[in-house]
């Protein structure tokens, strides 16, 4: 039922009282003092208060104006509030003379109110924290009812002051004043602060000492980073490394202490111009860089101008069109970014592999020989939050990393479901939780290979469930069964649901989109455990309901040295041209990339592939790009993931072509197969003819979107869902969506989560919904 859909009252003049149950996005974000404000303004009395679930709310007056209240109520609602559903019940008049803000009430456990995202600074308090004038002049933690903190710092709900890591610094008189002015932009709000009485910040150098607090602090940092110098800075939802974006003897330090060699680093932009100077920005680009989640967004460089320096060292993104950019987030960033005036690497505060560090203690620790100042504060942070990454893809926002600004997320199940806990993969971690008709997926947690990656794993469980009141029937994973995430499902209460990778995937994918089957699901990734025990990556999945069937796969091949190949493309080559030409491939002088290996290395690939030793086969796109890549020269030794697809799709971007290769779908014992051997052997022929490498990495993108359509049209499913890492790939998913809908399908693609493996829990939860409603039997 939607606000707008309410009844009218029959008698514009009699007293009426109604009661309204919103739940939603609605905490944290200025709803009580609008509610009021707006109370106020109509002449309505009655109450307004946090809930566990949401924001409830009884007003009273004349029915014709108690009509108006609640129209709008909802049309009118603070810029970051979302309502998702309502329950509104009818009273009678109680007489009241005042409209007040109450103190929170209880909610239904399990129905817990969507956490509010933490929100970027507005214009109002930017502007404080410049204006020397202001009480807030300079300070590092301004904020008011519409910015700043919110997830971050929650500890339990309602989003009340006393359940967030601000409780221990009381209020001031003055700050007080403010928070009881109905016409203060900081009536009730909860992370309200000041220098007399907030969270406080100072400058330590290696040694523990405290070199500068409060703004100098902020000024002896910018001259460290003018002198080259790394600083560990505690931001919003825990640590970032800033180095000067313009130093390559300093970019190249950070990478050499921080073990990151290649992959690009993110840049914190001094404001919009400098990133419209050096990057092409487009209108929604550009919203989404100013927005209040203010992400980090995916941009190609400008070429510079003749005479004009490099904007950026080459150490900040090597051999990469595209730069990560993002502007001053909180008033400590505005603060730093105003007084630097240049571009700043602001990246995650971690050594790669590790989990974000959020507290003082362990930054000391474990930040000790990266970092040489540190930048820090007493506001502790309850929920460590990286920043969120976003490519715009078909002209739509495509989040590749759900964290600070839009974690957590709360999609719409189209059923209820009984209470579920969704575990996630085993990389790009994330959980999620049902409540109801809902699915909460929380934020990026990261890798889990070592083990403060899986404590920080396991500890955000136990808060999830805490802080929505949930204990859950049943706890969904992968089916991998060596995934940490698949064993602690079994450490767990609990029914244990095992949901097969690329399954999930498609789910994720139909519930980010509201979609009902029956449909096609196309699950493009790296590698997910298959439910024939292969490593599965290119499949397509006929969706209806609780019912699964693999209509279709890439042709397989093996990968010698199973995990090895994935860290070498010129394996997943190697395993290619085995399985084309057969072992005779080893001694055709034709191909470098096998004539190049150490004949020690050589000899052992072979034996492995001819004798099926540690050689899983794949169905994998994701290593059919890395194949590919290292075919072309682009990549031969991934330095991250995703390091040859990535490299293969800016091959392209110079020269794009309609031409494709020819990749028939064939039956196979039965099953339908896209067989990529005629694109390899025409691939192989233009090699030796000396074609333009961009033209073959073209070629070799079209021919996966003219494949994905050939599977359409033979499985016969008009709706069809895209999913998986892949299609991060903006060409691939921009030719794709264009090809589908050429030959008449309706495509869906992510919208609020990610394809990639951020996004498995979702499509875990989503899974659970479709088998365990509440009632069934």
């Amino acid at each position: 039922m939607t606000l707008a859909a309410l009844p009218v009252a029959n008698a514009a003049t009699s007293a009426r009282r109604v009661r309204l149950e919103l739940r939603g996005t609605l905490q944290g974000v200025g709803v009580r003092p609008y509610v009021s404000g707006l109370a106020r303004a109509l002449g309505i009395t009655g109450w307004v208060a946090n809930s566990g679930s949401g924001v409830t709310l009884e007003a009273e007056g004349p029915g014709a104006v108690v009509e108006t209240f609640v129209r709008r109520l909802g049309a009118e609602l603070p810029p970051h509030a979302r309502i998702e559903s309502l329950e509104r019940t009818d009273g009678e008049p109680l007489g009241e003379t005042t409209f007040r803000i109450r103190d929170s009430v209880a909610g239904a456990v399990g129905t817990a109110a969507t956490v509010t995202p933490d929100i970027a600074s507005c214009a109002a308090c930017v502007a404080e924290i410049f204006d020397p004038a202001a009480r807030r002049y300079h300070y590092p933690f301004t904020s008011c009812a519409h910015c700043g903190p919110r997830f971050s710092i929650l500890d339990a709900l309602p989003f009340d002051r006393a359940n967030t890591t601000l409780r221990t610094f009381a209020l001031c008189d003055a700050c007080r004043a403010e928070y009881g002015d109905p016409d203060d932009r900081r009536y009730h709000a909860q992370t309200i602060a000041c220098p007399d009485c907030g969270p406080r910040m100072w400058l330590e150098d290696a040694a523990g000492y405290r070199l500068h607090a409060h703004y100098a602090a902020v000024l002896a940092a910018v001259a460290a980073l003018h002198d080259g110098r790394v600083v560990a800075l505690k931001g919003l939802g825990g640590f970032q490394l800033l180095v000067d974006a313009r130093n390559e003897a300093a970019v190249s330090r950070l990478r050499e202490r921080k073990q990151r060699p290649a992959k690009p680093f993110a840049i914190l932009s001094p404001d919009l111009a400098w990133v419209e100077q050096h990057c092409r920005v487009t209108p929604r680009e550009r919203e989404l860089l100013c927005s209040g989640a203010a992400p980090i967004v995916l941009l190609p460089r400008r070429a510079p101008r003749a005479g004009e320096p490099v904007a950026v060292a080459r150490a900040v993104a090597p051999q990469n069109p595209l730069l990560g950019v993002m502007l001053p987030t909180t008033p400590l960033h505005h603060l730093l970014a105003a007084a630097f005036a240049g571009p700043l690497v602001a990246t995650s505060g971690n050594v790669t592999g590790e989990p974000l560090v959020a507290d003082n203690a362990a930054a000391r620790e474990r930040l000790d020989g990266v970092a040489d100042l540190w930048l820090l504060h007493d506001r502790d942070i309850a929920w460590p939050l990286d920043d969120s990454v976003i490519r715009v893809v078909a002209e739509r926002p495509l989040l590749l990393r759900l964290a600070r600004g839009y974690a957590p997320q709360s999609i719409a199940l189209a059923t209820p479901a009984t209470p579920a806990l969704a575990l996630g993969g085993q990389l790009k971690a994330a959980l999620a939780v049902t409540l109801g008709d809902r699915v909460v997926l929380g934020p990026y947690i990261g890798d889990l290979h070592t083990p403060r990656a899986r404590r920080r794993y396991e500890r955000e469980l136990d808060d999830l469930c805490k802080v929505h009141g949930v204990a859950p029937a049943s706890l969904a994973c992968d089916e991998h069964p060596d995934y940490y995430t698949s064993r602690v499902a079994h450490t767990r209460s609990g029914d244990v649901v095992r949901v097969q990778h690329h399954l999930a995937h498609v789910l994720a994918c139909v519930a980010d989109n509201a979609v009902s089957g029956p449909l096609l699901g196309v699950a493009f990734d790296g590698s997910g455990y298959g439910s024939d025990g292969t490593v599965w990556g290119g499949e397509f999945l006929r969706v209806d309901g609780a019912s699964v069937r693999r209509v279709a796969h890439l042709r397989p091949f093996a990968l010698p040295g199973g995990e090895r190949a994935v860290r070498e493309p010129r394996r997943a080559a190697a395993g290619l041209l085995f399985e084309l030409f057969g072992e005779s491939v080893f001694d055709d002088g034709r191909f470098a990339l096998l004539a190049d290996l150490p004949a020690a290395e050589r000899r052992i690939i072979r034996q492995m592939l001819v004798r099926g030793i540690n050689s899983p086969r794949t169905s994998s796109i994701g290593r059919l790009f890395d194949a590919v890549a290292a075919l072309l020269d682009l990549v031969q030794f991934s330095a991250y993931e995703g390091h040859a697809a990535m490299a293969l799709e800016f091959a392209l971007a110079a020269t794009p072509t309609a031409t494709a290769y020819p990749m028939p779908l064939r039956d196979h014992d039965g099953a339908s197969v896209l067989d990529w051997a005629p694109l390899v052997h025409a691939m192989l022929a233009d090699l030796r003819d000396g074609a333009d490498p961009a033209h073959i990495a073209a070629a070799f993108h079209n021919a996966l979107a003219a494949g994905i359509v050939a599977v359409a049209e033979h499985v016969g499913e008009r709706q069809v869902a895209l999913s998986g890492g892949c299609f991060q790939n903006r060409y691939l998913c921009e030719q794709t969506i264009a090809a589908l809908r050429a030959a008449g399908f309706e495509v869906y693609w992510h919208r609020h989560v990610p394809p990639n493996d951020g996004a498995l829990a979702l499509g875990q939860a989503a899974w659970v919904a479709r088998c365990r409603r509440p009632g069934a039997a």
